[in-house]
Formats: C-alpha cells, structure tokens, sequence
C-alpha cells in the first residue's frame, strides 16, 4: 500500500460514512485488502489496476459513490475519519510485525 495522504484518508472516511455504523468495519478492511492487492498489481504490472487503481485509498474510493465532505461539525463523519486512521495504525503495526526479523 502507498503511503497515506490526507485525501486518502478523507476519500476513505467518505466512503465509510456512507454506510451503517455496523458495516463500516468491514468496509475499511475490505479497502485496505484491496489497495494492498492493486499496489502490489501496479509494482508487477507498471500501471494502475483496472479496478482498485495505484494502491492508494482515493483511487479505490473514486470507483464508489462517495458523498460530499462533511464538516468536522459532523460527530458521525469524526467517526468515520477515526476509524480509517485506527485501522491504518492497526494495518501499519501488522505490517510491521511480519516484516520484523526473528
């Protein structure tokens, strides 16, 4: 996964607030397997996937139906925000535990 920007996680609590509060975590999962597979596709390949774009989270959020930006007045649109840069934090420490020696 390409390293995150403040759009790829803004992209990315967009397409969570969207959702139910109870699918959101599984979404952000999926999206964060997803952009795993499609940097590593581009790595292969040269070029972006056809579906899951360069491996960043706004170019798999593009593809989906995103709504505009809520303000960081909206306490369920914070949510989302910290539960993709939770997620990124988990995913970053898994990681790192596999690429660890020993």
């Amino acid at each position: 996964m390409r390293p995150v920007l403040h759009g790829d996680a803004v992209a990315a609590a967009r397409a969570l607030y969207r959702l139910p509060a109870t699918e959101r975590g599984r979404m952000i999962g999926s999206m964060l397997l997803r952009v795993e597979a499609a940097d590593c596709y581009r790595k292969r390949f040269g070029r972006g996937h056809p579906r899951w774009g360069d491996g960043s989270l706004m170019a798999l959020a593009q593809n989906l139906d995103l709504p505009p930006e809520p303000s960081l007045d909206d306490a369920d649109y914070c949510r989302c925000l910290a539960q993709v840069l939770g997620a990124l934090a988990t995913w970053r420490d898994w990681k790192a535990a596999l690429s660890a020696p020993g």
